[in-house]
Parts: C-alpha cells; sequence; structure tokens
C-alpha cells in the first residue's frame, strides 16, 4: 500500500468511529468541478459566511485574491468550516488577480465573473461541462475592470427589487446552492478522483487530531 493510504489509515486509527462516518458521508458530495474565487473582499462577516456555504455545498477550493485587502475568516461566522476547505491565497504581487486566472486556467477552469454584462448568463443558463471558477468581488464595488475583461463568461442573478446588488455572501449562497444543484442532477462526473480524496481525507484527518504533526513523524520515522 502506498506510504500516503498507509498514513491515512494510521492517522484514522485515532479518529473516532462516528467522525470517521461523518467523513465518509460529506466526502462523497465533495467537488472540485466548481470553485470559488474572492477577489479582494475585506469584510470578514461576508468572508466567513462565504466559506460556510462552500462547505454546505459541497465546494471544496476557494481561491482568495488579496490585492488590497488582506482576507480574514471571523471563527463566530465560520463556525469551523475553514479547517474543512482548501484555501489557495495570491498575495504575492502588485496584482495577483492574473496569476490566479493563469493557474486556474491551467487546471481546467473556466473564469465565470459574477457581474452584470451584456452577455451575461444566470444560474440556470451556466455551462457546467467544463470546470468553472465563480468570481466574486468586493462588497462595495464588485469585481475589478481587470477581473471582467480576463474572464470567459458572465453570470448574474435576477433581481426584481429597489436595492442595487444582493449581498456577496447571499449572492454567493444562491450561486453555489443552485449550480451544485443542477451539477448533481446531470450526468457531468463531477466527484473527486482516488487521489484528491485521500488528500483531502489527510487534511480532515490531520486536522481532527492534537500534535498531529508528532504523529505523523513517529510513523514516518518507523519506515512506514
Amino acid at each position: 500500500m502506498p506510504t500516503k493510504l498507509k498514513l491515512l489509515d494510521h492517522l484514522m486509527s485515532f479518529i473516532s468511529e462516528e467522525r470517521k462516518k461523518r467523513f465518509s458521508d460529506i466526502i462523497q458530495y465533495r467537488t472540485r468541478h466548481i470553485c470559488v474565487v474572492l477577489e479582494d473582499i475585506y469584510q470578514s462577516h461576508n468572508a466567513s459566511a462565504v466559506l460556510r456555504s462552500c462547505d454546505l455545498t459541497g465546494v471544496q477550493d476557494i481561491h482568495i485574491i488579496e490585492n488590497r485587502n488582506e482576507y480574514d475568516v471571523n471563527p463566530e461566522v465560520a463556525l469551523g468550516s475553514s479547517k474543512w476547505l482548501n484555501l489557495i491565497k495570491y498575495n504575492n504581487n502588485d496584482n495577483n488577480t492574473i496569476e490566479a486566472f493563469a493557474k486556474l486556467r491551467t487546471e481546467g477552469y473556466k473564469i465565470v465573473a459574477t457581474t452584470p454584462h451584456k452577455n451575461s448568463m444566470n444560474l440556470d443558463s451556466l455551462p457546467l461541462d467544463d470546470k468553472v471558477a465563480v468570481v466574486f468581488g468586493t462588497e462595495l464595488t464588485g469585481l475589478s475592470d481587470l477581473a471582467i475583461d480576463s474572464a470567459d463568461e458572465y453570470l448574474s442573478i435576477p433581481m426584481y427589487g429597489f436595492t442595487e446588488s444582493y449581498n456577496i455572501s447571499v449572492s454567493a449562497a444562491l450561486t453555489l446552492y443552485t449550480l451544485t444543484q443542477r451539477l448533481r442532477k446531470s450526468e457531468i462526473n463531477w466527484k473527486l478522483n482516488d487521489n484528491e480524496l485521500t488528500d483531502i481525507l489527510l487534511d480532515w484527518a490531520r486536522n481532527s487530531i492534537s500534535k498531529h504533526e508528532v504523529v505523523e513523524k513517529h510513523f514516518l520515522n518507523n519506515g512506514n
């Protein structure tokens, strides 16, 4: 058995049967066919609410672009959701949007900007045959011009009231719920592959064990 799988089995031996069952029940609904990209989100309440929506809809990866604002998670709102998700940050350049989009495209994603646009699609018509990275912008001004100009597709949520726009956390929740429901009812292969399953379960196990580094080091030092 490869070392990674042996390590997973070893770490799982420190976890209760109830939690292992919970892992097994939840991971079958996790997907990387849809991911979320957040550009310069600065209100911790909204940032954390988006994480909860990702967790509850089964979206595993959140790509965080920090150009002007540092992404801050409010633990009271996130309710621990961040430790079950993969957060990938882009903050090494003056403008990290292009770097994030380029990386996502190498992974097979189409970039979908959430913004009113003459070519905008709605939640029911956005194609899901290819992997999609749904990009949300700042609470006040939305996505940057660069993000909009660099996107492959555009997505908008219909509004019928006087208010100008949805709050970003509400927008993300509506978008992710609708798209993941459509995905699961389709014939698209949206599930994680075996390697992704193992990697995510390893992360979940590590996050469930106190001083997991010591347990893991001892296991590996014994020639496993």
